[in-house]
């Protein structure tokens, strides 16, 4: 207990000497949920989209696989999650992705009900028209090929013009910022940067239904994980009013990985994130949920 204490000190005096001109909001932390199922298939999750006022759930395992659930809510607590179906994530032949191939990272749900996902083993954008259906590679530009081999489209996100963003982890910028591309139906496109700060990568994306954009980041170190969560206005592809919205301390939650951002019954702002547990017994998968300040 002694050493934990030891180590929040250390995070509190890093944060209180590090100075951004950053704008601090407020955050307040719901609930963490564990979440467990007996399948072979069940971890690794990495993305996922949560809708109808909070109590329908697709998720992205980091191994080409899919769920959908439905979850019971009982005021601001999540009670239960039950599984409704999964299925592999095909290639663009049919077959089900293994290996590098197969290392999918970031979802975007479109308005027509397809959705898109990222992949950074081999660095590329795919489409779905549906959960059975075969995927459509995006054009991939050799700028691509120089991206950070476990390191780039970790984070994907779908603007109200049905544009998408796709974040890269590691991978910079000449000035430092992360890279940020644009897909808008015909090409990719560069529109910006966004400015990293400390340790954090961002590992997940959204655009919230405020229009703004948020990114979660993680920072690791042999103790555990952080997480931190920012959002910007995007003002004619210039990203403005940079919020903090909550930073945590090492081991506060798991590797969380996974960001969608909703409204619920009340109409506040809330974001719902989910951790990647590697398939490993020492780690778990859990729902962790965040009430936003507007």
């Amino acid at each position: 207990m002694r050493r934990r204490l030891t180590v929040q000190l250390i995070a509190a005096f890093l944060w209180v000497g590090t100075a951004w001109a950053v704008e601090v909001k407020t955050a307040t932390h719901l609930q963490s949920y564990a979440w467990r199922h007996p399948a072979e298939w069940f971890g690794g999750f990495s993305a996922l989209h949560i809708s109808d006022n909070g109590h329908q759930m697709l998720a992205l395992s980091d191994r080409a696989h899919m769920l959908t659930a439905r979850i019971t809510r009982e005021g601001d607590q999540i009670s239960a999650i039950d599984v409704q179906d999964q299925w592999p994530v095909l290639s663009s032949t049919g077959q089900i992705m293994k290996g590098a191939a197969g290392d999918s990272e970031g979802l975007a749900l479109a308005g027509d009900g397809s959705f898109f996902i990222s992949f950074e083993g081999v660095h590329r954008v795919a489409h779905f028209k549906a959960p059975d259906a075969r995927s459509k590679v995006l054009p991939r530009p050799k700028v691509f090929d120089a991206l950070s081999r476990n390191g780039s489209f970790e984070s994907l996100a779908i603007d109200a013009q049905g544009r998408l963003l796709a974040l890269t982890e590691k991978s910079r910028a000449a000035n430092g910022e992360i890279l940020v591309y644009r897909w808008d139906g015909q090409a990719w496109s560069s529109p910006f940067g966004l400015p990293a700060r400390g340790k954090f990568q961002p590992v997940s994306a959204d655009f919230g239904p405020d229009g703004r954009l948020y990114v979660l980041e993680r920072a690791v170190s042999v103790l555990g994980f952080r997480s931190r969560l920012r959002r910007w206005d995007i003002v004619d592809d210039s990203p403005g009013s940079e919020e903090i919205l909550f930073e945590t301390g090492t081991g506060t939650h798991d590797n969380l990985e996974g960001l969608s951002v909703w409204r619920d019954g009340q109409d506040r702002l809330r974001a719902t994130m989910i951790s990647d547990d590697n398939f490993l017994a020492l780690q778990r998968t859990e729902l962790v949920e965040y009430l936003l300040p507007d």
